[in-house]
């Protein structure tokens, strides 16, 4: 199977181009840690709109954590895949142990990421929330729970690659849904790049200060 995208930057460009209809004055783009964030980025700079990131993390089933059984996102939007834990045979208190270390980590990205700087205001502007790609859906259900008790005036999902058919589980709850590829079979978001290596801490904070035309934590 043929990769649909060299990297994540391309895949941004790509996006951005589907997007330009959506995006008008106040427009912000929401990158989701940490592979949404190149992807975000070109999307923002293609765009001319502000950039943010809102940090949110799967919950994985445990001793196989690549298996969402849930997400969290930043101000405490929580996620549940009740089929999964159940088909994994997950108990509560497993849920709750893997929870508790989710939201510690949650915490330190948020405090790396930004440092001092507030999020983005969003309230009555339209958002677009980018990540490089979805499998089972659950980060971004998570994410848009968060945002939108914000009171964000719209919300569009923006992924340059997701299984057929999945945006039927966003249908109640974005304004929009934007998808580059929806390829089958899907197996992974991996599968569709030729380079999907790990997008670290330095390279989210890199593209933030480049965006932000300064340091995490100062003011503009």
């Amino acid at each position: 199977m043929f990769a649909l995208f060299k990297d994540r930057n391309e895949a941004g460009r790509i996006l951005a181009e589907r997007l330009r209809k959506e995006a008008g004055a106040g427009t912000v783009v929401l990158g989701l840690p940490r592979g949404g964030v190149p992807v975000a980025f070109e999307v923002a700079m293609a765009l001319g709109a502000e950039l943010d990131v809102l940090p949110v993390r799967k919950i994985g089933v445990p001793g196989h954590s690549e298996l969402a059984m849930g997400a969290i996102a930043s101000g405490g939007a929580l996620h549940v895949e009740h089929d999964t834990m159940q088909a994994a045979h997950v108990t509560q208190a497993q849920f709750d142990a893997v929870l508790a270390r989710e939201r510690i980590e949650l915490a330190r990205r948020e405090s790396a990421y930004r440092g001092n700087r507030p999020p983005a205001s969003v309230e009555g502007r339209t958002v677009l929330l980018v990540d490089d790609g979805i499998a089972t859906g659950s980060t971004m259900k998570a994410a848009i729970r968060a945002l939108r008790a914000r009171r964000p005036a719209r919300i569009v999902a923006a992924l340059p690659v997701a299984p057929a058919g999945i945006e039927a589980e966003f249908e109640d709850m974005v304004d929009a849904f934007f998808c580059v590829a929806q390829p089958a079979p899907f197996f992974s978001v991996g599968q569709h790049y030729e380079d999907f290596g790990e997008t670290t801490d330095e390279d989210v904070r890199a593209l933030l200060q480049r965006a932000w035309g300064g340091q995490p934590g100062q003011a503009q």
